[in-house]
């Protein structure tokens, strides 16, 4: 059984906040409801067909008088009232009331609409429930209306960012088993309607679709732990950054690899995966999640030319352009990978080859050739000013990690690359990215351009670097400096460029410009924190984030920093990187870390806010258990206590021999 039902994401949509366009997965096609209604439905993706622009409103016929389904404002007789619901990984649920006392009779009734995406067939099935509140008999017909659209037929190499536009294809269709019944005093009648793009009286693949969701909640999460905590809001947030990883996880048969890890995915737009995404913010967890397929995920991403792409489509496809974080990402998946697997050597010469003939692709700096000159926004950050760009910190500093951690790799699997030679590159390089860049008055990074000329730019970048193991203790200490109200950090999260960057600060472009973050920005530097022995700033920054476990089912793209929301528009409705939380709180908080020679090493955090409770975390054959109070921790490996060492660290599970 895996550790957590689909019940246990259920998410009360009166809870949402911005953007509250909420969609539903079923592994191999989305939907969303139409805003407003309870039971409309709007656009849906079952890819290779995308029909955005199919609409299907409904209206209901109540002993002849109709009954209309769109909220409208004013007061008096305006349909059917929206009451709430709730959103499940395979449905949503919407709920709405009809109460009114005229010519002497009671009309009352509540109505209920469930809305499941069809798995392994494009469409989705929309179950209404009427219940009659009153004790009066009612004739009821229920009148669908589908718009005169089409499902647009787009190969597999062409959903990258940008969802698919609507277009000509294959024609849609609505089909059911009857639309009139008699609702008895006190009774219930259900309706279900099929949207398909061929005429069906298929009515039973909504209970399909939960099966498959079933089975796929027990494949990913059967070796993650569960958490309980007294903490307000935290047991949430790693719920929905678990739920964040899962509607991310595509299982389409014509997809390159089963299951597909999307960067996004649910309202069609990428649909792809990003090297960066993939890799580069919860390798750890995702690894656990996807087991032997790990090794997939991987080999598909080499199999792209990411030296010319930075993303591959749902068929394999490269998509893009070159992007300065791809090599790291990938290393980091692969790394996170090899703590329970054996790599096979060829794997990890083949990782080597794609970072070198990345770096080729940049050109060296024009001071020692030891850092690379990464160019302009667009194999960057994608901020709209000037500032982070060229020879930059990060991810020159990322890149030494990857070198290092190559050599890492090689010596445990008999890669016979350069061991001794990426070491000595990796350390050339972080001595170069401090003496170059490093600004002692500033306290912070400077970026430098061709012409030599340089920016101070306060971005949340910087802080890779730390984690990098670039920055000397001196520097460390300036860098955490900055980490402050009103700079970095805010109420609700953290600014991705620092409130006192008065030259490139805005609030418009959130994710990499100011005013919020790219949603796992937040969780990565907690993380970074933990790893760099700062526990009590890793929990502040953590804290200011667990608001979005009781706002959002599944984490957004981004979110502001000052406020609780996201933008409205523009963005992806959700992305795999909302894993992050779950990574900061598993490998940061609870101190759980897998290492590539197999053996697994824990040292929790404890923090004064309260008590959490790590439960049935499965590694190599081992079950752990981690109790944390604010006075200390117990950790456990298969129901034994183990006592840790000097420095606070357990040896929970041994290297592999």
């Amino acid at each position: 059984m895996p550790p957590y039902s689909l019940d246990d994401f259920t998410f009360d949509l009166r809870r949402a906040v911005p953007p509250a366009e909420i969609w539903v997965g079923s592994g191999t096609g989305t939907v969303t409801q139409l805003a407003g209604s309870v039971c409309g439905v709007a656009g849906w993706f079952s890819p290779p067909l995308a029909a955005p622009d199919s609409r299907l409103t409904i209206s209901l016929e109540v002993d002849g008088r109709d009954v209309v389904d769109a909220a409208r404002p004013g007061a008096g007789n305006r349909g059917i009232l929206p009451t709430g619901g709730t959103w499940r990984p395979d449905r949503l649920i919407r709920r709405g009331t009809y109460h009114h006392y005229a010519d002497s009779r009671m009309t009352s009734f509540a109505v209920e609409s469930i809305l499941t995406p069809r798995h392994g067939s494009p469409g989705y099935v929309l179950t209404l429930v009427v219940r009659n509140r009153s004790n009066s008999t009612h004739e009821l017909t229920i009148h669908p209306e589908l718009t005169e659209t089409q499902a647009h037929n787009v190969p597999l190499s062409g959903w990258g960012w940008v969802p698919p536009a609507a277009g000509s294809g294959e024609p849609i269709t609505l089909s059911h088993a009857g639309l009139s019944a008699t609702l008895e005093p006190q009774g219930e009648v259900t309706f279900t309607l099929t949207v398909n793009v061929a005429p069906t009286s298929d009515v039973t693949d909504a209970e399909h679709t939960t099966r498959e969701w079933e089975s796929r909640l027990a494949q990913a999460l059967h070796r993650l732990p569960t958490l309980t905590s007294d903490i307000p809001g935290l047991e949430q947030y790693y719920r929905r950054s678990l739920a964040s990883g899962l509607v991310c996880w595509w299982d389409h048969p014509d997809f390159v690899t089963q299951p597909f890890i999307a960067t996004s995915g649910l309202d069609g737009g990428a649909l792809c995966a990003y090297a960066w995404d993939t890799g580069g913010y919860a390798p750890n967890v995702l690894s656990l999640m996807l087991g032997d397929s790990v090794l997939d995920i991987i080999e598909s991403l080499l199999d792209a030319d990411l030296t010319d792409r930075y993303a591959i489509a749902p068929d394999g496809t490269g998509l893009g352009v070159a992007y300065a974080y791809s090599g790291w990402s990938l290393v980091a998946l692969t790394r996170a990978a090899a703590a329970e697997h054996r790599l096979d050597p060829t794997v990890v010469a083949r990782l080597y080859d794609v970072l070198i003939a990345l770096d080729k692709q940049f050109q060296p700096d024009d001071q020692t050739g030891v850092l690379r000159d990464y160019g302009d926004q667009s194999n960057l950050l994608e901020m709209r000013g000037s500032g982070w760009e060229h020879v930059v910190a990060s991810p020159n500093a990322e890149r030494a990690w990857a070198l290092e951690t190559l050599a890492e790799l090689s010596d445990l699997t008999g890669a016979a690359l350069p061991a001794d030679d990426l070491r000595a590159s990796a350390q050339q390089i972080r001595e170069e990215v401090i003496r170059q860049l490093w600004d002692d008055e500033a306290g912070w990074f400077r970026t430098r351009y061709p012409d030599g000329h340089t920016e101070l730019t306060y971005s949340i970048q910087a802080y890779d670097v730390l984690r990098s193991g670039a920055c000397p203790p001196e520097v460390a200490a300036a860098l955490l400096k900055h980490l402050r109200p009103d700079a970095f950090l805010g109420e609700y999260g953290v600014s991705s460029v620092s409130g006192e960057d008065e030259l490139h600060y805005e609030t418009a472009d959130i994710d990499w410009s100011g005013a919020g973050a790219y949603t796992g920005e937040g969780p990565q530097l907690a993380l970074t924190l933990w790893e760099r022995g700062e526990p009590d700033l890793a929990w502040d920054v953590l804290r200011r984030h667990l608001w979005l476990g009781d706002h959002y089912p599944y984490f957004p793209q981004d979110h502001y920093s000052d406020k609780p929301g996201a933008p409205a528009t523009g963005r992806r409705i959700n992305v795999i990187a909302g894993l992050t939380g779950a990574e900061a709180v598993l490998t940061g908080l609870a101190g759980i870390r897998p290492h590539p020679d197999g053996s697994l090493t824990v040292h929790p955090q404890p923090v004064a806010a309260g008590n959490i409770s790590v439960h049935g975390l499965g590694y190599r054959g081992h079950t752990i258990d981690v109790a944390i109070t604010p006075e200390g921790f117990q950790v456990s490996v298969d129901g034994r206590r183990l006592s840790p060492g000097q420095d606070g660290t357990i040896l929970a599970v041994s290297p592999r021999s």
